[in-house]
């Protein structure tokens, strides 16, 4: 019970900081255009480009992919290691924390925010890559000094892959709703999640 606690409000806290500079950077730039939640794409999804196939696919394969990742780092802490051995009962929690306390908050300010600011200034090509690649060194440079040089180039080329699919995923097959890729981080991090409780590695 505490674990789920401590994941609500973590979760809370998270939502609030990254939400903070794209919630200021609307109300000074664009709050005459647009509510904030569509500015950030927080809203339905297309359904003519098929984001739901986009989304199984994508989840598919890095889920088989994410498996290897967590393997090459099973003896690194990570966000999921305080689920470690923990069983089934700590699904509630781990749905939290893949839910509301990582993907939500990573996907406003790197999708619903960078993504979306980079590619009106730069066009999508860039901006995409450019979103990606932040995306991908905030989480090697997270595990550089624990994981090793090696490791976290691992970590950021497949973390910044995945941003990449999924800034894609959002922008042309769901018509800027960030929904898709709210859905493809959950069920990444519901597998670590998952990994770490069910001591798979």
């Amino acid at each position: 019970m505490n674990l789920i606690i401590s994941k609500l409000i973590g979760s809370v806290f998270q939502i609030i900081l990254f939400t903070l500079v794209p919630l200021i950077w609307w109300l000074i730039t664009a709050r005459k255009e647009s509510n904030f939640f569509s500015w950030i794409g927080l809203k339905k999804y297309e359904k003519e480009n098929k984001p739901l196939l986009w989304v199984c696919g994508i989840s598919a394969a890095f889920s088989l992919i994410s498996i290897l990742m967590l393997y090459a780092v099973r003896d690194v802490d990570t966000a999921a290691s305080d689920f470690s051995g923990l069983g089934i009962k700590a699904l509630p929690a781990i749905l939290i924390y893949a839910i509301l306390n990582t993907a939500l908050p990573e996907e406003i300010l790197f999708r619903g925010f960078l993504l979306k600011r980079f590619s009106s200034r730069f066009g999508f090509t860039a901006g995409n890559i450019m979103q990606a690649s932040v995306f991908g060194l905030m989480h090697g440079i997270m595990f550089f000094d624990a994981a090793g040089a090696l490791k976290a180039i691992l970590i950021y080329l497949f973390t910044g892959s995945v941003a990449w699919f999924i800034g894609y995923t959002n922008e042309k097959k769901a018509g800027g709703s960030i929904l898709p890729g709210w859905c493809i981080h959950s069920i990444a991090n519901i597998l670590s999640g998952l990994c770490a409780a069910c001591s798979v590695f």
